[in-house]
């Protein structure tokens, strides 16, 4: 007897063994069930070398006290003492699965299933499966035989005399006979319809693939052709009853459960298809309607039962379909954009416990797998494949794939699968969540070999195995790339050159000898830069690739790393900074105008890392100011500084384009930013500013080199249009008027000849031909346009807005404000206008007529030749010119009772008409979003062709690019046109009734 306080010495044992509830189990163990052997210490040794001790123990007792009879009983403990085979595979059996024990309870004689050990029982086949299914005459028997099948599989696989990818295979045939099983069952009850057709099934996805989970669904595929002398339609109908009868076999639950559901949705037009289809019609619908999804699914295709010999017509003829995928516009776009679709289907709350579908999953190999497959099957019919660690190890051979890339994904991709199938064995769900509850973890964790600590130690290997993943699914397509043009290692294999030039097509890449010649550059030679290059390309290469324009991405990287390969932060920045490789990529592949500003200073790939000194938020006004202000006090000369601030410009322009592409193309780290109001804004305000305060450098160096530290005259410049507004583009020019008033004792000729030599000064530097953009500084909104002074004195102003003034020079003194030189001249300039702007009465309808035939006359006469005007984004209907007109109409009305309009910018201008109750809440979104789209478009064709235009670009590569600035990916350019015109044409509406009919 055990002393009270003490725990007895089963206890111990039981806990040294792996229980859990070690109580609970010397209870069961003291029970009449395991009277006979609770002595033997290999029944406890038996035990402890399961998964899950508590829960084999549990089982086995249920199915000792389930057995129908003494002698049964008898049998059971004998045979279990006696037979390690049995005591290891059953006990295995019961402490890795609670719904095998369930079925053994149910089904107390199965137990003998497990006895037998001979060669044939080791490696079954299809063969074998079916003879072990051939007694079951109705869907019960069927599925009571099915896991019975399916117990002796399991326990093959928990004892380890089959590995992961054998069990799979074995899963996939004993699926196999299952579908031939239930299709015999269907055409016993239904012999006039097997009479009048002949019907193959193919299997698709894992089952198709030799790679099957213990629960899945069995994706299908079915072809019917008439017997013949039948007519095909009935043929047809017979074959579609027959498909369906056999699905319901397999899908319906009985007392029994299911055995699983097939899928038939892979099949031509989804589940609006027809579910059974002749040979020809699918090869019709694949020649001329399939999307790439579909061949690359296709890759898996096995025909296992039914009619085989027309299953392997269907075979033969659609395989030449699947080989030509790769040569499809958009192919690789294709295949990635849907694997991030799968991604971002997932709920978030599962993201980091998805085995399959999460990133470092098991489709991240299967994806990439099937992406080389596709490439380059077509010439290699060894990767021909349909088994994912078949085709992985085909790769590697033939040099497609480093061979420890493909050891290293091997590895991994037989631990996910291990895990999944060992998660899913459990209770024989259809799961690939990673449990959270420790007690399933520990199951798990026991049941791969882990037994010290098993709960960490399970989800440490996790982690490492998806970061394995995570790293290599994409390198594995860019790898071989550089080992091609690399010198390797003594019986190395490497992509041919012809195998090289197909990935980079593949890839998207124009010129594929070309950048070849890049990677060799960049990439080969035993030094430590050409070792840091090999680490980042193959992600590079990934990151040009998901742009529109890979060659140039590439090109440009090669110009940058030849800049700045030599100094030491360069390559160290681009490996150590997370985000700043990916943003430089981004950058380089997007169009012309940041890689040109780039290259005239390419230390200003800085400012694409996260350390101090890097970033690429914006720098405000006062700042920028602040320093083009001392670097022109610190020059010698006009000259000097103003190619200071000319410089200052350059680089700010850089980070506020590259902080615009990274966020409206989004990144692994940043997504793409959801308000492209936002943006615009953004870029609006950052531009402007930057304008402005070179503009503030500039007038300070003109003004010290011929006058020393002050102008004989007061001198201030009013920013017009975008400028005033803060909503220049990249392009734009700087829309000014330049106001004078002579200092006390200086006469008004003296004072006006210095102004205008400072506007002669300043926009002749502004504009002078070196590295740094020119800043065109355009006056033509001054009194009397060109025909008038560039500058004149505050007086001059005063008198001739008195006399003289225009409805249109009203209209565009809206966008009025200081921007630069003495800012009490600009308030008092201001205070001249603000009457004019903002008229005491409104706007008589006189005016507002003159505006409406203004406006009419600048659509007709501007508009260039040939343009579409449903495309122009400024003065075509609907564009900037609509909204912003209809906008500035309402103010002149309006902004006199309502200060809210009193702003220079449209966005807020139109918010405060809102708020107002002046426009209704619908139509000002309408204007709102035409407008925003519009500037997008301009700022984006700035950004792809270095150069300003209104319209969308002809080039078929720059128009995919202005595409994917605005969200739309590869092959969906119409798209985005339609968008354009379908926006544009609902803001023209709410023009036509505000502008023209208000």
């Amino acid at each position: 007897m055990t002393a009270p306080g003490r725990r007895s010495s089963t206890f111990t044992r039981l806990l040294r063994h792996g229980f859990t509830d070690a109580s609970a189990a010397e209870r069961l163990l003291d029970g009449v069930e395991l009277a006979p052997v609770r002595s033997d210490p290999v029944l406890l040794d038996a035990l402890g070398a399961t998964a899950d001790p508590d829960l084999a123990l549990r089982g086995l007792v249920r199915l000792l006290d389930a057995q129908p009879e003494p002698a049964a009983r008898r049998e059971l403990l004998d045979t279990l003492t006696a037979s390690k085979p049995l005591r290891d595979r059953l006990l295995g059996v019961l402490g890795a699965s609670e719904a095998l024990g369930d079925h053994l309870a149910r089904h107390t004689g199965d137990w003998r299933a497990l006895v037998t050990y001979e060669p044939r029982d080791l490696h079954p086949g299809v063969e074998e499966f079916e003879e072990c299914l051939g007694g079951a005459g109705d869907p019960v028997a069927l599925r009571v035989a099915y896991r019975r099948c399916l117990l002796s599989l399991a326990a093959r696989d928990v004892c380890g005399t089959i590995d992961v990818a054998e069990t799979a295979a074995e899963l996939a045939d004993l699926a196999t006979a299952t579908l031939r099983a239930a299709l015999r069952l269907a055409a016993e009850a239904a012999p006039e319809d097997a009479a009048l057709c002949r019907l193959a099934v193919i299997a698709m996805g894992k089952c198709g693939g030799h790679e099957l989970n213990y629960v899945s669904d069995v994706d299908v595929i079915f072809v019917g052709e008439p017997v013949e002398g039948a007519d095909e339609t009935a043929a047809v109908r017979a074959a579609t009853r027959l498909a369906s009868h056999l699905m319901r076999i397999c899908s319906e639950t009985t007392v029994e459960g299911s055995i699983w559901p097939v899928d038939a949705n892979l099949r031509p037009e989804g589940r609006n298809g027809p579910l059974v289809r002749t040979l020809s019609s699918h090869l019709a619908y694949y020649q001329r309607w399939a999307k790439t999804w579909e061949f690359q699914a296709l890759l898996k295709a096995r025909p296992v039962a039914g009619d085989l010999a027309l299953g392997e017509e269907y075979a033969a003829a659609l395989q030449p379909l699947v080989w030509q995928a790769a040569e499809r516009e958009n192919f690789i776009a294709d295949v990635q954009q849907m694997r991030r679709r799968v991604v971002e289907n997932i709920p978030v709350a599962e993201v980091d416990r998805q085995l399959k579908l999460g990133p470092g999953g098991l489709r991240d190999v299967e994806f990439a797998v099937q992406l080389l497959q596709l490439v380059h099957g077509r010439a290699d019919a060894s990767l021909r494949s349909g088994t994912t660690l078949d085709a992985l190890r085909a790769l590697a051979a033939g040099g497609y794939v480093g061979r420890v890339d493909a050891a290293q994904l091997d590895e991994a991709y037989r631990f996910l699968r291990s895990m999944e199938h060992r998660i899913q064995l459990h209770r024989l769900r259809r799961t690939h969540l990673v449990p959270e509850d420790e007690a399933d973890l520990r199951r798990i964790g026991r049941s791969l070999g882990l037994r010290n600590d098993p709960v960490p130690s399970l989800l440490r290997e996790w982690r490492r195995h998806a970061a394995v993943v995570r790293r290599l699914h994409e390198k594995l397509f860019y790898r071989p790339l550089l080992d091609a043009v690399a010198a390797l290692a003594p019986g190395e294999a490497r992509l041919s050159a012809e195998a090289a030039r197909e990935r980079l097509v593949a890839l998207g890449y124009a010129d594929p000898a070309a950048a070849l010649r890049h990677l060799e550059a960049l990439a080969s030679g035993v030094t430590r830069k050409a070792a840091i290059q090999r680490t980042l390309l193959p992600v590079l290469l990934g990151w040009f690739a998901d742009s529109a324009d890979p060659d140039t991405g590439l090109l440009n990287f090669r110009k940058v790393s030849d800049a700045l390969g030599n100094t030491p932060w360069y390559l160290r920045l681009l490996r150590d900074e997370g985000a700043a490789a990916e943003n430089l990529a981004r950058v380089l592949s997007a169009g012309r105008l940041a890689p040109d500003l780039l290259m005239r200073a390419p230390e200003a790939v800085a400012l694409l890392g996260e350390g101090d000194g890097g970033g690429l938020a914006p720098r405000g006004r006062e700042q920028l100011e602040a320093e083009i202000l001392a670097a022109v006090g610190r020059a010698e000369g006009a000259v000097q500084g103003v190619t200071a601030a000319r410089g200052v410009r350059r680089r700010e322009l850089f980070r506020t384009a590259a902080a615009d592409i990274v966020a409206s193309y989004g990144t692994e780290t940043q997504p793409v930013v959801a308000d492209p109001g936002a943006l615009v804004d953004r870029v609006g305000a950052a531009v402007s500013d930057l304008t402005a305060a070179t503009l503030a450098g500039t007038l300070r160096a003109v003004v010290r080199e011929g006058w020393g530290e002050e102008l004989p005259t007061r001198f201030a410049v009013i920013g017009m249009g975008r400028f005033g507004g803060h909503e220049l583009g990249y392009g734009s020019d700087a829309d000014v008027l330049f106001v004078h008033e002579p200092r006390d004792g200086v006469g008004e000729r003296e004072a006006g000849e210095a102004a205008n030599r400072v506007v002669a000064e300043l926009r002749r530097l502004l504009q002078v031909p070196s590295a740094d953009p020119p800043l065109i500084v355009d006056a033509d909104l001054r009194p009397e346009g060109k025909s008038g002074p560039l500058v004149r004195t505050l007086k001059s102003y005063e008198a001739y807005y008195r006399r003289w003034s225009l409805t249109w020079e009203s209209h565009a003194l809206l966008r009025a404000e200081p921007v630069a030189g003495d800012p009490e001249l600009g308030r008092r300039f201001v205070e001249l206008v603000d009457p004019l702007r903002y008229p005491a009465r409104g706007l008589g309808e006189d005016a507002a007529r003159e505006i409406r035939r203004l406006k009419a006359r600048m659509e007709t006469e501007r508009m260039p030749r040939g343009a579409d005007p449903k495309l122009h984004v400024k003065l075509g209907p609907g564009g900037l010119s609509d909204v912003e007109w209809t906008v500035q109409l309402t103010q002149l009305r309006h902004a006199h009772e309502v200060p809210g309009l009193r702003t220079t910018r449209t966005r807020a201008a139109l918010v405060a008409a809102r708020e107002a109750g002046l426009v209704g809440a619908e139509e000002a979104g309408i204007l709102d979003e035409a407008w925003v789209l519009a500037t997008r478009v301009r700022n984006a064709v700035m950004l792809v062709r270095g150069r300003a235009a209104d319209t969308f670009p002809t080039e078929s590569r720059e128009l995919a690019a202005v595409g994917r600035y605005l969200g739309y990916g590869d092959g969906h350019v119409g798209d985005m046109l339609d968008a354009y015109r379908r926006t544009a044409r609902r803001a023209r509406g709410v023009v036509e009734e505000l502008f023209y009919g208000g």
